[in-house]
């Protein structure tokens, strides 16, 4: 030890401290850039760049009637007018009947009918008539009326069930890109609300007309059930925003939509006023 202490090469104390020295100094003037003035100005016009303005910071309420079903990679999520939430177990797509009295999900390639608090009526095995393709993407979707019936795309036919025992009762193919069912029972190509970019900014656009622009990406576009309110998902912003479209116009914003729901949000249903 003491040979290798002798025969070493001496450096001096600056020379020694000159990075961490220099890092700091860095540190320091970003630190003081942002509290000068200046500073200041540049990191509040960053935080707003993106998302709404005094958004709340979580889901405490809807501002309509009705209840969300949220799928996430977390799993599904029922949230109810009061913004309590219930996670339903680890489902993918999933759909609201016409009076939000059961919900279709689908897990890995079963489809699975259930009530609000996440309970089995029955569910496919992953074979024969219940089985459902892992590539599907497209909800199952509800048909009014007195006998509960559903219907299913794997990506290749849309199969339609009885609800109640889970039954296959007819497949159509080719199936649509999404479901709805018309007034006659007709299964149809379903017009909703959506959101394109346009000149750089994302838009919301609802019964022919842009209701709302940001920037960054927006994700889904979604009707409350009374029709008032328009629910933009923004996943640039880590929000959710709630515009009323009826009436007096209001934007509601509320944010870290991740943190209370799992990474790739997203809304299944809002459903439904009676």
């Amino acid at each position: 030890m003491r040979a290798a202490y002798a025969e070493r090469e001496p450096v001096t104390w600056p020379r020694r401290h000159a990075r961490p020295l220099v890092a700091a100094a860095v540190v320091a003037a970003v630190v003081a850039a942002a509290l000068s003035p200046p500073g200041r100005s540049v990191v509040h016009s960053l935080r707003k760049a993106v998302g709404v303005k005094e958004a709340e910071p979580a889901l405490f309420s809807l501002p309509a009637r009705g209840q969300l079903l949220v799928t996430s990679r977390s799993g599904l999520w029922l949230v109810r007018a009061d913004g309590s939430k219930r996670r339903l177990g680890r489902y993918r797509d999933a759909g609201f009947s016409p009076h939000g009295l059961y919900i279709a999900a689908t897990r890995a390639n079963q489809l699975v009918a259930l009530d609000p608090k996440g309970d089995v009526r029955w569910t496919g095995d992953g074979s024969g008539d219940h089985a459902v393709g892992h590539a599907a993407l497209v909800p199952p979707v509800w048909r009014p009326g007195p006998r509960r019936v559903l219907a299913y795309s794997d990506g290749r036919s849309a199969i339609v069930y009885d609800a109640d025992s889970g039954s296959v009762i007819k497949r159509i193919a080719p199936a649509p890109t999404e479901l709805a069912w018309s007034r006659d029972g007709r299964l149809l190509r379903r017009e909703e609300p959506g959101v394109r970019m346009r000149n750089g900014q994302s838009e919301a656009v609802a019964d022919g007309r842009v209701v709302f622009r940001g920037t960054g990406s927006f994700g889904q576009a979604q009707w409350s059930p009374d029709r008032r309110w328009l629910l933009v998902t923004w996943p640039t912003a880590d929000q959710w925003v709630f515009v009323r479209t009826k009436g007096r116009r209001r934007i509601v914003g509320v944010s870290r939509i991740s943190a209370q729901f799992g990474r790739a949000s997203r809304v299944a249903g809002w459903c439904c006023v009676g």
